[in-house]
């Protein structure tokens, strides 16, 4: 029996259109509209699309969106202050530079240069304190769409064996902690674990974050369990093409888990939907206004 698989861009319109109502409200009851500037450095196809597809989603949702492109060689002193300038500018309400940066540039100073009230990526250092001590603050977009999707299978965390494999910055260790959150049992794998696939065949909630392509076959999940795949590479296909895939082979995994995120069409699309969440969250912040549950 194959496995319930998890919608991601059908939930995440869900929501989209839950956020676009939100921001209608911000601009008939208050004269706001949330701003977001995305910072682009050079021309990397995969930062190209993702920058496209955010745009989109933020414009069809009454946002606003500015785009600043650098340009591959620039250097990271021009970038913190372009940086500097985006924080100072009242009209902006969130500020997301895209990742990866080119190798001249650290992207630990750019993203510590950023004001932690319009971190809507949740990464800056400050973000990532609040969340370790469970004080409110922005939470990182892929690790909220990743609880966000696993709460549509599971009503409650609360107990759950979970196991993500990843100890990343940007997903694993934040994930980790928005799981400890919700009081579930978590497991955090990486490529140092003894036995990766028996640790992972624990989990009732399995999460795979570490950008390697079909590393998670069957033997690395437990019968009905629930997987929800962070993974993205491009990898070939037939033709000389290639073909986007996750850290899972889902094929395989889908013959004995009990429901799957796709890649692409899983966690993606809510990173994005998380993103406007995030940034209607910052704009009610800077206005003195409570934040609508969403």
């Amino acid at each position: 029996m194959s496995a319930y698989v998890i919608d991601g861009k059908a939930i995440a319109a869900e929501l989209g259109g839950r956020i676009a109502g939100a921001v209608e409200r911000l601009r008939t009851e208050h004269g706001i509209t949330p701003h977001l500037a995305v910072v682009l450095v050079g021309h990397d196809p995969a930062s190209e699309t993702y920058v496209r597809n955010k745009t989109a989603k933020t414009a069809a949702a009454g946002m606003r969106t500015s785009l600043h492109r650098l340009s591959e060689t620039v250097a990271e002193s021009d970038l913190v202050a372009l940086v500097t300038q985006l924080n100072a500018d009242p009209d902006i309400h969130g500020v997301l530079v895209q990742l990866p940066l080119p190798p001249q540039i650290d992207a630990r100073n750019v993203v510590a240069a950023i004001a932690p009230a319009k971190d809507v990526d949740g990464c800056h250092p400050l973000s990532a304190g609040l969340l370790a001590t469970g004080m409110p603050g922005i939470r990182p977009c892929t690790p909220l769409a990743c609880i966000r999707l696993a709460k549509t299978v599971h009503a409650s965390l609360v107990g759950i064996e979970a196991v993500i494999i990843g100890r990343s910055n940007l997903v694993g260790k934040p994930l980790a902690h928005l799981l400890l959150a919700e009081d579930a049992t978590v497991t955090v794998a990486h490529s140092k674990t003894h036995d990766l696939a028996a640790v992972a065949r624990r989990a009732d909630l399995l999460f795979v974050a570490v950008g390697r392509a079909a590393l998670v076959t069957r033997d690395f999940v437990k019968p009905g369990a629930t997987v929800i795949d962070v993974g993205i590479s491009r990898i070939a296909a037939e033709g000389g093409r290639t073909r986007l895939a996750g850290d899972v082979a889902f094929a395989q995994v889908q013959d004995i888990a009990g429901a799957i995120t796709p890649v692409p069409g899983g966690v993606g699309p809510m990173t994005i939907a998380c993103l406007m969440l995030n940034t209607v969250r910052a704009t009610c912040t800077a206005a003195g206004l409570s934040a609508p549950e969403i």
